[in-house]
């Protein structure tokens, strides 16, 4: 037995006598009288056939549950599948996408709650499945231990899923044949895993490990490596220790693990829905991180990870090159190293063991495995650079401010071409994103426009991603350096280009965004951090002339009618936060 607690004293104990009829329904759900006795971990997971990333997390349950029986507990499986974001994109399907967050969450606090627990074990891959398991285990608060379901492998010539959106644009304006697009689409998904770039998915297993909540160097994984199911079972054997020592994440996460998190989203160049996902687990915590949490934090970060999108490798990549660890071990230096992990021991008391046991040469060995099998000769400073040869010094994300966006709004400037760091743009306004790729594909906009989608937030219609407009713009040799697209939505983790998300406050809530009119003047300054209008018709006008005349447009604005009257969209419409802080539900309202 571990210590801390006796069996006696855990809460699945003491629980049986007060609910009799809890061991015999347990009897007939398969578990020994022996089982009853044990401590009871919850083993949650997004399985299902519903995209690569989860539909192979069942092997990972079945070896969490191994661990935990060696370790002499009992595991029960619970699931809760989420969605694809890549299966939704370019159908009302993806409206659904940040909501699905929401309710994963919620059903974990449902199963993990209706049951009392002694720890558990959470995994998932995706852009949502992973969010919602950090927040639902932060309500649930019981001792538990985050399992990343890993990456996919890369294709043939390396291809990755970031690139079918540029393959699909060039086949839309006839630059490539229906062969080499079906070519792309049968090729960019070999293997089980989340997609292999730095998109949402990769980067939330990253901010996992970043926050303390996995063992150390369990985060992006290749799905196919043997290591990820026995880390599995190391999860589950965890799982068991951490129920007798009652540490729970509560006394893990803190605005140090939090800052850590975001030093760690700079260096990678993470996606900008974190800046939704981060903000709305640490309210689960009752810590505040907005998006200005996030710029102060960038502002002098080194970036140092040369993966897609906005870099050359795939994701696969990461873990060859020492995964989380190697970019902590480069951050030594600006990261809070006495705060507490999962592992019971502290963020620097991990990463010297690391070094100790052979992480780094085991991931070396990987790495020349992979060299061979690609015929690539890629080396570790290839995909992450040092501390003192960064890619960058200035993070990867800015919020920007302005009379159009006076909560603020969020550029990933290390995905956007050097010469949209500050111009002045001719608005070109749309109210829906299928309105707005038609005009991008047909050359219905021209290089200096600012294009904008509006009444696509969370009270809009759910904050879907704009990801093929900004695919179809960044894929334009000439536009993908001449035009902004700004959205009250978001972007896919995988979009490059000069495109800006979570203005806010949204067009429905009725924020500046919806009052641009076509020939108003948008100036756009990243390194000032500024987006504003600055004129009408192109003439440019002073602060004071532009706010009366905004005041003026506002007096006639009136919300559009609600897209949704009934079901989870109309529960998330009404109850969003603003993106700004994390668009999770208010029920305060």
């Amino acid at each position: 037995m571990f210590a801390g607690k006796k069996n006696a004293d855990l809460m699945s104990q003491k629980v049986r006598p007060l609910a009799h009829e809890m061991d015999p329904l347990r009897l007939g759900t398969g578990w020994s009288l022996e089982d009853l006795e044990k401590p009871q971990i919850f083993v949650e997971s997004t399985f299902g056939d519903s995209h690569p990333g989860s539909g192979h997390l069942d092997q990972l349950v079945q070896a969490a549950c191994e661990g935990i029986a060696q370790a002499g507990g009992r595991g029960a499986r619970y699931f809760c599948t989420d969605i694809c974001d890549g299966e939704s994109q370019g159908t009302d399907g993806i409206n659904f996408s940040l909501a699905s967050r929401e309710m994963i969450a919620n059903m974990i606090e449902i199963q993990a709650n209706a049951t009392p627990f002694d720890a558990g074990v959470f995994m998932a891959s995706c852009d949502k499945g992973m969010p919602g398991n950090l927040i639902g285990l932060a309500r649930v608060n019981i001792p538990a231990v985050v399992m990343t379901g890993g990456t996919m492998a890369a294709g043939p010539d390396l291809l990755t899923l970031d690139q079918l959106g540029m393959y699909a644009a060039q086949f839309e304006r006839g630059e490539i044949d229906e062969k080499k697009f079906n070519w792309a689409k049968e090729n960019a998904c070999p293997s089980c895993g989340a997609c292999s770039f730095i998109g949402t998915a990769s980067t939330m297993q990253i901010m996992a490990e970043a926050l303390g909540l996995t063992l150390p160097g369990s985060a992006l994984l290749p799905a196919t490596s043997p290591d990820l199911l026995d880390y599995a079972r190391r999860a589950g054997e965890q799982a068991v220790r951490l129920a007798y020592q009652g540490l729970r994440p509560s006394d893990i996460v803190t605005m140090d693990s939090f800052e850590n998190a975001i030093l760690v989203h700079a260096a990678i160049s993470g996606s900008s829905n974190c800046l939704l996902h981060l903000p709305a687990i640490a309210h689960e915590y009752g810590i505040e991180i907005t998006g200005d949490t996030f710029d102060r934090l960038h502002r002098g970060a080194h970036y140092l990870l040369d993966v897609r999108p906005a870099g050359r490798w795939p994701a696969e990549f990461f873990y060859y090159a020492g995964g989380v660890p190697a970019i902590m071990e480069e951050l030594r230096s600006v990261l809070h190293l006495d705060v507490m992990t999962v592992t019971g021991k502290t963020l620097g008391e991990n990463l010297d063991e690391l070094r100790r046991n052979g992480f780094y040469e085991r991931c070396q060995g990987w790495l020349d495995q992979a060299n061979a099998r690609y015929g690539t000769h890629i080396t570790r400073e290839d995909i992450i650079r040092p501390f003192d040869k960064p890619i960058g010094t200035n993070g990867s994300i800015t919020v920007l401010r302005g009379n159009l966006a006076p909560e603020g709004a969020v550029i990933k400037h290390t995905a956007c071409p050097k010469e949209m760091f500050s111009a002045v743009l001719n608005a070109r306004p749309f109210d829906s994103e299928e309105a707005c790729i038609d005009a991008v594909l047909h050359h219905k906009v021209q290089p200096g426009d600012a294009v904008f989608i509006r009444y696509e937030g969370p009270k809009g219609s759910g904050m879907p991603e704009m990801f093929y407009t900004s695919e179809a713009i960044s894929s334009d040799k000439e536009l993908g350096r001449s035009i902004a697209l700004i959205t009250d939505g978001r972007f896919s983790g995988a979009s490059t280009g000069p495109v800006i998300g979570h203005c806010s406050p949204e067009a429905q809530a009725g924020g500046p965004i919806a009052l641009v009119e076509e020939g108003d003047l948008i100036q756009l300054d990243v390194e000032k951090r500024i987006l504003a209008i600055v004129g009408v018709k192109g003439e440019r006008k002073t602060p004071e002339e532009m706010e009366a005349i905004l005041a003026e447009r506002k007096k006639h604005w009136k919300p559009k009618p609600a897209k949704y009257t009934r079901g989870v969209l109309r529960l998330f419409s009404e109850l969003a936060e603003s993106p700004m802080k994390g668009a999770y539900l208010s029920y305060d309202r």
